[in-house]
């Protein structure tokens, strides 16, 4: 069953502008892996939410897997002042 991530973070001020230019460049990848159906970004300042739908869990954990094996997550990181911190839902069919 399909799962909804929230990925929550926030970048250094100075990095703001890098980090979004990052993204850009990575998630037509993300949103072409195997398993994801959707994928958005939203952001108030420096602070992001990403709101994504993967087939399933172990879909979206083998795409993390595939970007820490990369570096991508370790690029990122330097971008950030505080997260990521992820959360997992179910989608109910209700």
């Amino acid at each position: 069953m399909a799962i909804t991530v929230l990925v929550e973070f926030s970048s250094k001020p100075e990095d703001t502008d890098a980090l979004k230019q990052f993204m850009a460049d990575a998630l037509p990848d993300t949103r072409a892996y195997d398993g994801c159906i959707s994928l958005d970004v939203c952001n108030s300042d420096d602070n992001f939410v990403i709101v994504a739908q993967w087939e399933s869990r172990e879909h979206q954990e083998k795409y993390m897997a595939w970007r820490i094996e990369q570096g991508a997550l370790k690029k990122m990181g330097e971008m950030l002042s505080s997260g990521p911190s992820f959360r997992y839902f179910d989608q109910l069919d209700i």
